[in-house]
């Protein structure tokens, strides 16, 4: 059972964590016809935006309430009715999702009261969800954000259903922000493949997965739209893929009665067995032949690539869930943690397979990354792998100096499987890198450089 302590330091060197509103602009973005909007400074916003942009290389809908000095003093009112205003005219999207940031919430606005105050006043916004998610950047992080986000939605445009009519087939699907788009694409077609219609809040997968639109669209793409949403109620269970999904799937149950299963990850062979066990009891068929062979071909992977991963010590940086889901995987795997650093406190940071998790940041993580053979955390980690002199494998949020980020898949047989590759092919070539080049020594060679076969040797 690993022991849970925070960094002592007074200021953080090099962040690891990201704040609250950037993952729950994240979460809005995952639904069709969406604008997030910061109730903040200018430059909190711009922030987010360009940690996005880099990310995904896309274009991202993002405003502001641009609150200056003198606004924060006398309170947000007009700043947030100006912006849903100006939003509305010009973007007409079908929610405004408004996340609070650390100026606003220390001034301690009454953003719920003001959107009261909006609506009363300006009848003609009666056609748009106003969703208000606080989200204080001072405390907390990313994946808390993201968490709180989902579970707002759920308690906010979710109709409660009174005649137990349920849709056959219909699965509600809560992921966390671990989960890429990717990720949603892979479990889309999983569940098809039983006959299963999933519905993902938020999805991403519509949104932010790189594709080129036929026409310019202010707010997000795609995604899960409000009738959906509203609609979750009529769906047969629910699966939550994350710990930090446990809220928002308990909430969802509570106003609809839909049974929820968490799955604490989707990486590894022991949580897809379980994962493919439920489907076919959702569904009533059995595992297609298909997930029989993916299955054997991770298993097959496994054993290619447990000869190299067996007492690699490994350092992880990552929020808690996807601290949770590589440590567990690569523990089975034949790993060991040896540094793990996450950016916020959560139920499952004591089961982590190590003796320590810190809730620190890079500095910290590098500082006991000394000795390790893998360091896996997101792109600003790059620099102090380079340091250590040791492989690096970037995880997570951003992932700016690398394409595709959006598109990578570690879920299911086939992502573990490929992740399985991944990660031993840079065990690999450490290993050749650092292995000298003597099998020239050992063979004896001609005045030509041809090497001479002896009698013995033929």
């Amino acid at each position: 059972m690993a022991k849970v302590t925070k960094s002592p330091k007074a200021c953080t060197v090099n962040p690891l964590k990201m704040s609250q509103p950037v993952g729950g602009a994240l979460a809005f973005m995952g639904l069709r016809g969406c604008m997030p909007l910061f109730h903040g400074s200018q430059g909190c916003t711009s922030f987010g935006l360009v940690l996005f942009v880099r990310h995904f290389r896309e274009a991202i809908p993002l405003q502001t309430t641009a609150m200056s000095e003198v606004a924060t003093i006398l309170g947000g009112l007009e700043n947030v009715q100006q912006a849903v205003l100006n939003i509305v005219k010009r973007a007409k999207p079908a929610i405004i999702g408004i996340l609070s940031t650390g100026v606003t919430e220390v001034k301690g606005d009454d953003v719920d009261g003001f959107l009261v105050l909006i609506r009363e006043k300006h009848p003609e916004l009666a056609d748009t969800e106003l969703v208000y998610v606080s989200t204080p950047d001072f405390k907390q992080a990313f994946q808390d954000g993201w968490a709180g986000t989902v579970a707002t939605l759920v308690e906010k445009l979710v109709e409660p259903v009174d005649d137990n009519i349920r849709h056959p087939g219909k699965v509600n699907v809560l992921p966390g922000c671990h989960i890429t788009p990717g990720d949603l694409d892979e479990l889309r077609w999983i569940f098809e493949e039983f006959g299963l219609d999933p519905v993902f809040l938020p999805d991403l997968s519509g949104s932010l997965d790189g594709h080129v639109p036929d026409d310019f669209v202010p707010t997000s793409l795609g995604g899960i739209g409000l009738d959906e949403i509203r609609a979750m109620g009529r769906a047969t269970h629910t699966i939550a893929i994350g710990d930090q999904m446990r809220p928002a799937a308990i909430a969802l149950e509570a106003k609809t009665g839909v049974p929820y299963t968490i799955f604490d990850r989707l990486t590894g062979l022991g949580p897809c067995d379980d994962f493919m066990a439920l489907l076919s009891k959702i569904s009533g068929m059995p595992v297609p032949v298909r997930f029989r062979r993916l299955r054997s071909q991770l298993v097959d992977a496994m054993l290619d690539g447990h000869f190299f991963f067996g007492g690699k010590k490994i350092a992880i940086g990552a929020e808690p869930d996807l601290l949770w889901t590589l440590s567990s995987w690569l523990e089975e795997m034949g790993s060991t943690v040896q540094a793990a650093v996450t950016t916020t406190e959560s139920m499952r940071l004591s089961e982590v397979p190590t003796d320590e998790v810190l809730i620190g940041d890079l500095e910290d993580l590098e500082m006991r990354a000394e000795g390790c053979d893998l360091l896996i955390t997101h792109s600003h980690g790059r620099q102090a792998a380079e340091r250590l002199g040791i492989p690096f494998l970037r995880m997570g949020i951003p992932m700016f100096d690398r394409l595709g980020a959006a598109h990578v898949v570690t879920v299911g047989y086939r992502g573990t499987r490929d992740l399985v590759f991944q990660i031993g092919n840079l065990f690999l070539q450490a290993q050749h890198a650092a292995t000298p080049d003597t099998w020239r020594q050992d063979i004896p060679l001609t005045e030509n450089g041809i090497p001479a076969v002896s009698s013995h040797h033929a």
